[in-house]
């Protein structure tokens, strides 16, 4: 008989695993998954240990980071949009334009790199 042991199963590894799945598919979803992934964090939190529960804290700060930044460049971009007859505010509309672009990426991308380092057993 072999003496390898399968590594035993992480509480809350499963729902970190489909949060970031989640995560990755709210882009398409226009933002909807990542609020479902945010709740399943969040109800994760709790029973989550080791290695799981620092990817799910991982997720909750994600989700919050992105949102703040998010609302901040919004803001500018409406601002931008409202000067924008006036021209001052075209450079101000393209670059929260183009910020709100990169923030979307990153999400994104972060959230593709946590879901493999979940997979492969590494923190987030």
């Amino acid at each position: 008989m072999s003496d390898q042991n399968p590594a035993a199963p992480v509480a809350g590894r499963d729902g970190a695993v489909v949060a970031w799945i989640l995560y990755i598919l709210s882009i398409p979803s226009a933002n909807l998954l990542v609020l479902v992934g945010l709740v399943l964090a969040y109800m994760n939190r709790g029973s989550a240990t080791g290695l799981a529960a620092q990817h799910v804290e991982a997720q909750i700060r994600l989700f919050w980071s992105v949102f703040w930044i998010s609302a901040v460049l919004w803001v500018l971009f409406i601002i931008g949009l409202v000067t924008s007859p006036f021209l001052i505010g075209l450079p101000v509309l393209l670059v929260s334009g183009l910020l709100l672009l990169l923030v979307s990426i990153w999400f994104t991308v972060k959230s593709v790199l946590g879901l493999m380092a979940l997979l492969n057993d590494r923190p987030a």
